[in-house]
């Protein structure tokens, strides 16, 4: 008889580990609080638009490909790689920045500023690749069951790493690059793994590594909401259900087991075993009401900051603009010190654009484009009131139209804002944190939520808060990871 699993959570690992399970023999069920799958990595569609609501590119696609093999399946949607990567422009400078994979082409830029780029990235890249592949295999890729493995695998990493431990990404890059400009591009990266390059650790310089030399960054035809509409396209093939608009609010337990999950209409939902795909640090305090996870003890924990993304969709085409820019102020080290906890500091932020429909003609009515503004903000346990979300976007969107010599603001027919409220309330995100727990020294690898509970016996996690992390391809190498455990659980 096939053993029954029960996913809380239709998010990437929560479809990923789903399409692993039932590819192995096991009988799945899905239930999903909102109305459709992805959680946020998910999609609008609105006044003929469509736009792309969470992450916009994704990197290490042989993750995804070794996903496929394992399951045997072909993947599901197709991607392009992206060249240049992106675009960067300061405020007040006409420059634009191609940030080239081709070493020879990005220098080129930074000749005026800095005129031994090449050299230096060179250097810096070494390093990058180093911790790459010196951690990624013995820390990242792996469940560790006691805080003695834990320590026993790093003891295994090149202690030649040990001082970037305790330097900042930001500290880091500065040891390589003299130029400010330099200085701050090199260091973007860190804003995706939700702090800034003052406070994530140098030992994530590794992420350059991914950008410029090992895999890439990479598009989806069509838009990235195809990775879910593929995945989830391969679960009706199997006949996995998902049940939408279903919410988790309770539970019972026997035995040391979780016996059922109980939803907001009172309905029991029972199986063998249970994979959580909400956030592991939030449903044990919130749904299994554990008092190492209480709202208290959450705001001790360490959490991403938050996000106001914004979705506009303009009655032109706006062919100066490229498919992805980072558009800095002149604070850029004011902004990302303070950004936490100084609601202050959005007078003149730091924020991306992603034109999803500039090589997605479907996204768009036929003359039109549709923009995607991302903004680094407080979370809610910094800034509770977003009453003023409208002034701080139309003050971005001036600020755009400035840039790019056009004023975008009699242009607008669609417009969707989305604080930190809307994320907390819509993807059960602590305080609003847009990916979740941070990643410092005391959250990462055994330090983080595991994802066994600890508890019960029969319940799993999956996602950003659990290990290893937040991203795209962290939420793929989560799956594999979690269902391992369920295959030790079940033999």
């Amino acid at each position: 008889m096939k053993k029954k699993v029960l996913i809380v959570g239709a998010g990437i690992g929560g479809l990923a580990t789903a399409i692993r399970l039932v590819k192995n023999g096991y009988e799945v069920e899905m239930l999903e609080k909102n109305e459709q799958a992805g959680g946020r990595l998910n999609q609008i569609k609105k006044d003929g638009f469509t736009f792309d609501t969470g992450p916009s590119f994704f990197s290490m696609s042989y993750e995804f490909e070794e996903f496929a093999k394992d399951c045997g399946i072909q993947l599901p949607f197709e991607y392009v790689e992206l060249d240049p990567l992106y675009t960067v422009n300061f405020r007040g400078d006409d420059k634009t920045y191609f940030l080239y994979k081709n070493i020879d082409k990005l220098a080129e830029q930074f000749a005026d500023i800095e005129p031994d780029f090449k050299e230096k990235f060179e250097r810096y890249m070494n390093k990058a690749g180093a911790l790459f592949n010196d951690t990624v295999d013995i820390v990242i890729k792996r469940n560790f069951d006691s805080l003695a493995g834990y320590v026993w695998a790093l003891m295994r990493v090149n202690p030649v790493h040990i001082p970037v431990l305790f330097k900042s990404f930001w500290n880091h890059v500065t040891n390589y690059f003299s130029s400010s400009q330099a200085q701050q591009i090199i260091s973007l990266v860190a804003f995706f793994l939700g702090r800034t390059p003052f406070d994530t650790m140098g030992i994530y310089s590794l992420l350059s590594y991914t950008e410029f030399k090992h895999d890439g960054y990479y598009n989806v035809k069509g838009g990235m909401y195809k990775i879910v509409e593929g995945l989830v396209d391969v679960l009706n093939k199997e006949n996995v259900k998902i049940h939408y608009n279903t919410e988790i609010k309770g539970y019972t337990e026997d035995k040391g087991a979780l016996k059922s999950l109980t939803d907001q209409n009172g309905k029991s939902w029972s199986a063998d075993t249970y994979l959580i795909n909400s956030d592991a640090a939030w449903f044990r305090g919130n749904i299994f009401k554990r008092p190492a996870y209480a709202p208290a003890k959450l705001d001790k924990m360490s959490w991403t900051m938050g996000y106001l993304t914004f979705y506009i969709g303009l009655r032109c085409k706006l062919p100066q603009v490229n498919h992805h820019n980072y558009y800095l102020g002149t604070n850029y080290k004011d902004y990302a010190e303070n950004v936490m906890k100084n609601p202050g500091t959005l007078q003149k932020p730091y924020y991306y654009v992603n034109v999803l429909s500039k090589h997605n003609n479907d996204c768009a009515p036929e003359g039109c484009e549709s923009l995607f503004f991302v903004c680094p903000v407080p979370n809610l346990y910094h800034k509770q009131d977003w009453s003023d979300k409208n002034q701080i976007v139309d003050s971005i969107i001036e600020d755009f139209s400035e840039r790019i010599g056009k004023n975008i603001k009699d242009e607008i027919v669609s417009r969707t804002i989305y604080t930190p409220q809307v994320w907390q309330n819509r993807f059960n995100l602590h305080r609003g944190a847009g990916l979740g727990l941070s990643h410092n020294m005391n959250q990462i690898g055994i330090m983080r939520p595991r994802n066994i509970d600890e508890k019960y016996k029969n319940v799993f996690y999956v996602g950003a808060s659990t290990v290893p992390g937040a991203g795209i391809p962290m939420a793929i190498i989560s799956s594999k990871l979690a269902f391992k455990r369920i295959q030790q659980h079940v033999s």
